[in-house]
């Protein structure tokens, strides 16, 4: 053996115990092992979950924040108009080099893969593009990288998006973005959502969206790509972010949607952060979360992810990013804090985003790869309660990162 994990706490298991690697793939898990290995790590009861997921990341956008100016109503409008002023001028190494710095954040944390949203379209081109498609590269040792090509200005409604898009993907884009609310009509929203399914086919991509990320419950596109995906056989392969504008929904249309959400296997993603607040900026009070109904959704069997989406730029001025504090926020913000409900939450930025992006050797358990974060708690609830600083990383069974913190209370 390479290495063994001693003294481990796992989800679902009551006593601890050891995990043996061998190379890039867990050996076995169990209590007191008797393998040796090169290396041993003593967890010391420590809560030990498989690698982190971030499936929607703007990395390109990261760290704008720096250098942007004031986002002055924290609308997404004027998100959208402070970011066209720095695309129109990418570099794609200035790009790469934001996203390697905000991602390397994320690895300490804990985060071993990435799904980074590169925005494509005629105002900036392909240089997001090529900028994150250097980051995947510079990134390869320490996390798996997905680059999606993301229309940002609408397809239909930017001529000449759809052919960057195919150019995007020739040159290594990994998934099949779109924007399908963002185009003026329902009828350009639906061809908007047809043109990234032939895409997508063509090239035998998954796709991620932003869908009705608007507090206009008028707006549909959620149920044109759920209906969409069932009839495309796309089941699994499909994710579609924020879907704000189910919260406005009235119950008996919610539900319907919830439905065909479940049944054609369209995976949510629930970027708490960001919708709490760019969401709902002009209701009155009472004002709405802005999110999609997670609760219904989980209780319908639909799979549901959480996600960081931006870090310090023209949406939201925050951001570490870490999946653990994104789980933190969604069990605020979806009241999901029930003990069964945190081990929900938890399940978002593991299991439920390894599922979406079809990761099929995820988890700890003999045979799986050895993606694994020991996180300085006992327990899922209490990593919530405390976000610990303290983590050790590993990807492909070799330790990559490691970040401790020491508090004392002096006389």
């Amino acid at each position: 053996m390479s290495l063994v994990v001693r003294n481990a706490r796992i989800r679902g298991q009551q006593q601890q115990v050891d995990i043996a690697i061998d190379g890039e793939r867990i050996a076995a898990v169990g209590p007191r092992l008797p393998a040796q290995a090169t290396t041993e790590i003593d967890a010391g009861g420590s809560l030990v979950l498989p690698g982190l997921f971030n499936l929607h990341f703007h990395a390109d956008k990261c760290l704008l924040g720096e250098i942007m100016r004031p986002n002055q109503s924290g609308t997404l409008p004027e998100a959208i108009e402070i970011t066209n002023d720095f695309k129109r001028d990418y570099d794609p190494a200035e790009v790469a080099e934001r996203a390697v710095r905000a991602c390397e954040i994320g690895i300490l944390n804990g985060t071993t893969f990435f799904r980074l949203f590169a925005d494509v379209g005629t105002i900036g081109g392909l240089r997001a593009a090529r900028g994150l498609l250097l980051a995947r590269e510079k990134l390869q040792k320490y996390c798996h990288v997905q680059v999606v090509a993301f229309p940002q200005e609408g397809i239909v409604r930017d001529p000449g998006a759809a052919e960057l898009m195919e150019e995007a993907i020739k040159e290594g884009c990994d998934i099949v973005g779109g924007l399908p609310w963002y185009e003026y009509s329902d009828a350009d929203a639906r061809a908007h959502i047809d043109i990234c399914f032939e895409i997508a086919k063509r090239h035998d991509l998954d796709i991620h969206m932003l869908v009705d990320d608007t507090d206009d419950a008028n707006s549909r596109s959620l149920e044109y790509l759920a209906l969409k995906t069932m009839r495309q056989g796309y089941g699994g392969r499909v994710a579609a972010s924020h879907c704000g504008a189910m919260a406005g929904y009235n119950d008996v249309y919610a539900a319907k949607i919830v439905d065909m959400v479940a049944t054609a296997g369209v995976t949510i993603s629930v970027n708490a952060h960001i919708n709490l607040v760019c969401s709902a900026r002009i209701d009155r009070e009472p004002k709405r979360r802005g999110i999609a109904r997670v609760k219904e959704l989980l209780a319908r069997g639909a799979n549901v992810v959480t996600s960081q989406d931006d870090v310090n730029d023209p949406y939201y001025p925050f951001g570490k990013p870490d999946p653990l504090e994104c789980a933190a926020m969604m069990a605020h913000v979806a009241q999901l804090t029930l003990p069964h409900e945190l081990e929900q939450v938890a399940d978002m930025i593991t299991v439920n985003s390894a599922k979406a992006a079809r990761v099929t050797d995820y988890g700890i358990a003999a045979g799986c790869r050895a993606d694994l974060v020991i996180v300085d708690a006992p327990s899922v609830h209490e990593a919530l309660r405390h976000q610990p600083l303290g983590r050790r990383v590993f990807k492909d069974g070799r330790e990559i990162a490691r970040s401790s913190v020491t508090r004392q209370l002096l006389p």
